[in-house]
C-alpha cells in the first residue's frame, strides 16, 4: 500500500515522550517531514536528532497550559516556513480521581490543555491544507469517549467534549479534502499509563506489579499496547490512502471496549 506521505509536513503535539514521540517517528520514517510541538527544548532538540533522517525536521517550544503562547509561537513559525498538511493534536490526559472529587480549576484545566488548544492550531493549519487541497486532523483522545472509565472523572468528561469539536469539525472541513478523526488509545505502556496503575494500586492496596497484571486482563488480547502500534493507526489515517474515511472514533485497545 502506498500512503504517499513523504512529500508532506506534520505538526505532532506532545511528541517527546508516549504516542507522540512514536508518531512522530513514524511519520519520519514515511519521508514526512515533522515539526515537534512540546514545552521542554532540550527534549525537542533530542527526538529531533533521533528522527530519521528523510526530511528537514525541526520544532516548536509551547506549554499548552497557555493557548496564547501556543497561537504566537506556531504563527511566528508559519510565518517563516510553509504551513501542515498533518495535524496531531495529542496532549497528556488530566489527573485521574473522581469526579464528585475534582475541582473546577482541574476541569478549566484540562479543557484548555486539551480543547482550547486543538482548537488554536487547526484555526492556523486550517488555511494551508484548503490551499493545498489535502489535511488530515488527527485527535488522540481516550476509549472514554465510548465508555466512561472508572476513575477519571475530568479526563472522561473533556475527551468527550474534544469527539463532540472533532465531529462538527468533520463536517465542516470534508469538502476541502481535509478529513478529522479520533483515535482512541486503550492501555498503552506510557508514563501516563504507569501513573494510573500507580493510583489504581494505591487505592485497592496492592503493588504495582500486581495492579499491572490484573488490569491486562482486561483486554481481550491481555497484554498493553505498544506506542508504536497506535502510531501505526495514527500513520495510515494521515495518509492518502484514508482519504474516505472521516468523522470516526478508532479504538486502538486490543478490544476492550465493549461498544461497537
Amino acid at each position: 500500500m502506498e500512503l504517499n506521505l513523504n512529500n508532506k509536513s506534520a505538526l505532532v503535539c506532545g511528541s517527546t515522550q508516549g504516542i507522540g514521540h512514536a508518531t512522530a517517528v513514524a511519520l519520519a520514517s514515511e519521508g514526512t517531514r515533522v515539526t515537534l510541538v512540546a514545552r521542554n527544548e532540550e527534549k525537542l532538540k533530542k527526538i529531533v536528532s533521533e528522527l530519521p533522517k528523510t526530511a528537514a525536521h525541526d520544532y516548536i517550544v509551547a506549554d499548552f497550559s497557555n493557548p496564547e503562547e501556543l497561537k504566537i509561537n506556531v504563527e511566528k513559525y508559519l510565518n517563516s516556513h510553509k504551513g501542515f498538511h498533518i495535524l496531531i493534536n495529542n496532549t497528556g490526559g488530566p489527573r485521574s480521581g473522581a469526579i464528585l472529587e475534582a475541582t473546577l480549576e482541574q476541569f478549566e484545566s484540562a479543557f484548555t490543555q486539551h480543547l482550547k488548544c486543538n482548537h488554536v492550531l487547526t484555526q492556523l493549519v486550517v488555511p494551508f491544507m484548503k490551499s493545498e487541497k489535502y489535511g488530515r486532523i488527527i485527535n488522540v483522545i481516550s476509549t472514554s469517549v465510548k465508555e466512561p472509565i472508572e476513575g477519571l472523572g475530568v479526563s472522561n468528561t473533556i475527551r468527550n467534549a474534544v469527539g463532540n469539536w472533532s465531529k462538527t469539525l468533520s463536517f465542516e472541513l470534508g469538502a476541502y479534502g481535509i478529513t478529522v478523526n479520533n483515535v482512541l488509545p486503550g492501555f498503552t505502556k506510557t508514563e501516563r499509563l504507569n501513573e494510573i496503575i500507580e493510583v489504581k494500586a494505591k487505592k485497592a492496596n496492592m503493588s504495582f506489579k500486581e495492579m499491572e497484571r490484573i488490569m491486562k486482563t482486561y483486554t481481550p488480547a491481555k497484554r498493553f499496547a505498544k506506542p508504536e502500534e497506535t502510531a501505526n493507526t495514527i500513520v495510515f489515517l494521515a495518509s492518502e490512502a484514508a482519504g474516505y474515511i472521516n468523522g470516526i472514533n478508532i479504538p486502538v485497545d486490543g478490544g476492550r471496549t465493549k461498544s461497537l
